[in-house]
Parts: structure tokens; sequence; C-alpha cells
């Protein structure tokens, strides 16, 4: 049969941004299977790619490099102009000189950059860091009784604690958090970028003329030699890479250990619950995007050179050929970290940083429950991630922690060593209302790390 004719889905390219596809993913991944392990897709309107939805096809495309280049400069509907330039994919697509987009030499020597660099962070000092973050973010909420446990903790913890493993200063990461927290909002996301780059081109100049026990520094001092350009990139990679995935990771292991219906919270260790999600809602379902060099037949559909080839981590995960692995939950089998080449680095500080955040909010917070049925929890609609909108939990109020504490007799140590106040200024000679203070400002001033 010539693989050409094999049908498309109903209704021709399945879209993968509507309501429909992320309230269930599953059975749309299922649906594209019944046609073969590759199958075409719409990522967002006027976006076309083929989806590979089976296991073994996507390690054939993860694994080959000399045949699914990762360069986006080869895409060619973009380089034609028929991809708008306001696409909501097109920042997740879009080349950048970085690991996830480079091929051959030049990826190597990316790449040997950024692992090397990574392999400096040891699981105890990680460990460390995310220990007070965690603490500080539950202070904010404890003594309410009720949180959103996604946008209240997931999403601010994984950015938090980059600014620490980057070495940012107070100001430099207030704006590299609130550039980042923007950018996957997909609020203003064009005036964001161009704050995150301003803020990490002036962290890379700070870091070169005082380096420190940090990434940032760690990156600059590589034999490498990565330009500034080059260590803004790898940094922005680094921050793409751990915070969504990381903060869906999170949330969705969380759901599951709140679930009533699965009794996970009683019956399943953390790391037993975070490779259930690994396997089951992969918190970036579908990336990992490929430009073949020549026309390719991935089993039955054609993808053509220079489109984009899409890796469903998720749809490969739930291949019936691999119900016994997935059973098991063998860590060895599923794709939620990739493979080849480009596989995930950082893959045992992400393991790391989800088990420190699940074991400290339970702690703290022994009685939480879901706040409303779980079915009427939503997922944020999207092609790349498996992500909710909110986490919606009820719990007891608990009284003032240490970390509390330690807000209030700062505070108050602050207050009495302030001189007095000198006479006000003149109208005239007045300044600006001092800017409010991000989140990382007002963590170092409870720790002055």
């Amino acid at each position: 049969m010539d693989p050409q004719t094999v049908s498309a889905p109903a209704g021709g390219r399945c879209p993968l941004h509507d309501a429909a596809f992320a309230a269930d993913p599953q059975q749309v991944y299922d649906r594209l299977r019944a046609h073969g392990p590759a199958a075409p897709v719409e990522l967002a309107p006027g976006v076309e790619a083929t989806l590979v939805v089976g296991h073994e096809t996507a390690l054939r495309v993860l694994q080959n490099s000399s045949l699914f280049a990762r360069d986006a400069r080869r895409w060619k509907a973009l380089n034609e102009g028929r991809i708008s330039m306001d696409s909501p994919v097109l920042p997740m697509m879009a080349y950048r000189p970085n690991c996830l987009f480079t091929d051959g030499a030049v990826h190597l020597r990316l790449r040997k950059a950024v692992t090397d660099s990574l392999a400096r962070l040891n699981m105890t000092r990680i460990r460390r860091d995310v220990e007070p973050i965690a603490d500080y973010l539950i202070d904010r909420f404890s003594e309410r009784g009720r949180a959103d446990l996604l946008n209240d903790y997931a999403k601010l913890l994984p950015l938090l604690l980059f600014n620490k493993l980057f070495g940012c200063p107070a100001d430099i990461g207030d704006t590299l958090t609130a550039s980042m927290s923007a950018i996957f909002d997909g609020r203003d996301a064009l005036r964001a970028n161009e704050e995150l780059t301003a803020c990490l081109m002036e962290l890379i100049a700070l870091k070169r003329r005082q380096p420190g026990d940090d990434v940032t520094s760690w990156l600059i001092e590589h034999p490498a030699g990565l330009t500034d350009e080059e260590l803004k990139d790898q940094l922005v990679m680094l921050m793409g890479a751990g915070v969504e995935p990381e903060r869906n990771l999170i949330g969705n292991a969380l759901l599951l250990l709140l679930s009533p219906s699965t009794g996970a919270r009683h019956s399943m260790l953390i790391e037993e619950a975070l490779d259930h999600v690994l396997w089951n809602q992969t918190p970036i379902a579908n990336y990992a995007t490929h430009y073949p060099v020549q026309d390719v037949d991935l089993g039955g559909v054609v993808a053509e050179a220079n489109t984009p080839v899409v890796i469903s981590f998720a749809g490969a995960n739930s291949d019936p050929a691999l119900a016994e692995a997935r059973q098991n939950h063998s860590r060895g089998a599923h794709l939620a970290w990739g493979a080849g080449p480009h596989a995930c680095p950082a893959k045992d500080p992400a393991t790391v940083i989800a088990t420190t955040a699940i074991e400290r909010v339970l702690n703290a917070l022994p009685d939480m429950t879901l706040a409303v049925p779980e079915q009427e929890l939503q997922w944020r609609p999207g092609p790349f991630h498996r992500a909710l909108v909110a986490l919606p939990v009820a719990f007891s109020a608990a009284p003032a922690t240490r970390m509390a504490t330690a807000l209030q007799t700062r505070a108050a140590s602050a207050t009495a060593e302030q001189p007095r106040p000198a006479p006000a200024p003149a109208a005239s000679a007045r300044q600006e209302p001092a800017k409010k203070k991000g989140f990382w400002s007002s963590f170092l001033d409870v720790f002055r790390v």
C-alpha cells in the first residue's frame, strides 16, 4: 500500500491545542495510534507536524541524529513565511543556539558545558537549597487553611530554586522570576523575553567579574569557552527545561497522592508516585521536535523533509507494546526523560527537587485534601505539556512556623536598628515610591543567602 494513501484521522489533522485534547489526551493518542506509529497533527492553528506515538518509532527518531536533525532553521513552513510570528508555539519551536536546537559538533560542545556544570550539583546541596524555599512558600499560605498548590507552590518553587542555582542577586532574580512566569503564562511574551534577555546578560557580566559557586559561573569557566550569547541561551534552555516540566511533575504527583480515588497517599512512596506520573501523566507530553533531512516513512505516514516531527513521550509511554513495563512502572522503559543524544541531562536533580518539594508540603500540612472534586479540575490547553490549571486544596490552618517567626524577628530587628528618620525632603526632591519587592528579594530578606 502506498503510505501516502493511509487515511488521516477524522477531520484531517488532529488538533493538539483545543480543550478536548487537554481534557483527555490519551483518547487522542489511542485514536492516532490506530493509524500507525505516527500521524499528522496540528500543534496550533496553521502549524502542521507529524506526531510519533509509537514507542519503537520514537526511539528510532530520537536515536538517529543523522536522519533526524534538531536545528529548527530547517523548518520549511517557517522559512516560507507560512507560520505566523505570533504563533503561540513559536517560542517553544524556534531556533536558539542551545543544546536543544543544535546538531553535530556544535551540540556536543554546548551539551558538554551544560552536563559538566550540572554534574557539579550534588544531591545533598539540591535538597538543602529546596527545603528553605519550600518552607518559605508554605508559610505564605499555611495560616489560610486553603491554597492552590500549583500556582502558590509548584510553579514558584522551581523559579526560586533556579535563582539560587544561577547565583542571582535580588534585583536580577526578581526580574528573572517575573519574566519567566510571564513567558510560561503567555502574558506579554515579547516584552517578557526582552526583560529575560537583559537580566541574564546582566547576570553573565556580573559573574564574569565576580564568579561564585553557581551554575552560571561554572558555565563561564568551562573550557568550551562559551560566548555571552551562548551562555544566555544555555541559561534560557535550563530555565525552560527545568521550570515548566518540574512544576508539572510536582503538581501532577501531588494530585495523584491527594486523589481519594487512588488512595495513593497511603499506598505509594513519593518516588513511586513520581514514576507513575512520568508514565501516565508525562509532564512534557509532546516535544523534542526533529526535522528529517529527507522524506521519511514513519510506519505508513510520510514525514516530508524539513517538516516538524514531534515525539509524543506520553503517547509512546502508553503504547500497548509497553503494557508489561508500564504495569510494573519500570523506570528504564518510559520516555519522559527522552532518549538518544538529546536525552535530559538533569534527570537525577529533577527527581530530587520534586521529591523534596512534595515531602516538605505533605509533612507540613498532613491533613491536606483536594478542595474540589477531582473531576472538576481543569487541564491547561496546549500541545506540549500535561499541566493542571490549578490544584486547590484545604487543610487545617497551621500556626506560625519557624519561617514566619524568622520573618517577624528579622523585621522587628531591622526596625529597631533603623536610625532616626531625617527630615522629609521638599516635595520637588522626593523620589518615586520604592519598587515592590519580588519573591526572590523577599526570600533573600529572610535567609540572607
